[in-house]
């Protein structure tokens, strides 16, 4: 009795599959017999009440990457300080296109902002260190990156067979073609770079067309990154992030790698740290974060909106590179508008660029 793969794949070359009718010659594919395949295919259809043939299908379609796996295992870079960190998002160009971005939408982020509480620039931010404001999303399909690290990265395979399930059932769910959706070689997806889980939980039908496309339609795109944060806690007119001055031998340790808010407001005052508490009452939970500086060690408090965005990516640089874009791109929305704030809802239409990929 031939084992289950191997009847599949021959009735895929029967039916005038991709592999039949060459399109994908001389590229090499999964071997769909392995254990943890099969294993996989059967839970996902059963999950997903589908048959196990359509997933079959689809990844006989599926690609390893050999070069994902290679980045994957690289040593982890250096890590830069704040100071040159910083430095690679606060570029001119990332500022003014993001100015120009912000004017373009304006309509859109006030929509979001009235239904999320969620401050655009922050919105604004998301995408433009991420995309690039939707021009860099990615050169991988996704369904070959989630493959490869689901059946060839034993250190996290388990989480990508995650998110290769979801995958699947996004690409039903949405009418995202699973064999021509791009994104990052970790398979994150769109101008928010959402991962396929991300995209089922948080993605927002902006444009009422009854299909979330976090691809090209900027109504659902700028909505679905305000939904994530107000999902994730969201304070609605908070406070982001203080600078803060440390007292000599203040007894208090900034970690890089602390993501908690660990302190209040009082604790931290207590231990000789002076900063903005934006009005907040003393029992105002917070954390302290280390920002270096080229001249030396530099701190910063951070407040529960701070703490949110790390939610989107797990690091307090990536955080603060966010919430510094923001408020300089909100500095030039409102200098180009007279000095007022709410230059987003004032400022005549331009026409809304589309998001593209990188080749």
């Amino acid at each position: 009795m031939r084992r289950i793969a191997d009847a599949l794949l021959i009735s895929l070359l029967c039916t005038g599959s991709a592999l039949a009718d060459g399109s994908f010659s001389g590229r090499t594919r999964f071997d769909l017999d392995r254990p943890e395949i099969r294993d996989f295919v059967e839970q996902t259809a059963a999950a997903q009440k589908i048959e196990p043939l359509d997933v079959y299908r689809l990844l006989a379609k599926a690609e390893p990457q050999p070069k994902i796996i290679e980045a994957m295992n690289k040593p982890a870079e250096k890590v830069s300080p704040w100071y040159e960190y910083r430095a690679r998002f606060m570029t001119e160009q990332r500022i003014a296109e993001g100015t120009q971005f912000m004017l373009e939408h304006r309509a859109r982020l006030e929509k979001a902002r009235r239904e999320t509480g969620v401050a655009p620039e922050y919105v604004v931010a998301i995408i433009g260190v991420e995309t690039f404001y939707g021009r860099i999303t990615g050169k991988y399909r996704v369904l070959d990156a989630l493959s490869t690290l689901a059946f060839d990265y034993p250190p996290r395979a388990e989480f990508f067979r995650g998110e290769l399930s979801q995958f699947i059932a996004l690409s039903r769910e949405e009418s995202v073609d699973p064999l021509t959706a791009l994104g990052s070689y970790a398979g994150a997806m769109g101008a928010g770079q959402f991962m396929p889980s991300s995209y089922r939980r948080y993605a927002v039908d902006g444009s009422n067309d009854k299909q979330r496309n976090l691809f090209a339609d900027w109504d659902d795109i700028i909505a679905s990154v305000a939904n994530y944060f107000k999902v994730n806690g969201w304070v609605a007119g908070g406070p982001v992030l203080s600078e803060a001055v440390l007292q000599p031998d203040a007894p208090v340790t900034a970690d890089p790698g602390n993501l908690a808010l660990n302190e209040t407001i009082a604790s931290l005052k207590t231990k000789g740290v002076d900063f903005d508490n934006a009005k907040q009452p003393a029992a105002t939970p917070v954390l302290l974060v280390p920002a270096e500086q080229q001249n030396g060690p530099a701190y910063r408090v951070g407040f529960k909106n701070f703490e949110v965005i790390t939610k989107y990516n797990r690091s307090v640089r990536y955080a603060m590179a966010v919430h510094d874009l923001a408020t300089t791109i909100a500095d030039r929305v409102a200098a180009a508008n007279g000095g007022k704030p709410d230059a987003t809802t004032q400022l005549a239409a331009r026409p809304a660029a589309t998001p593209t990929v990188a080749r």
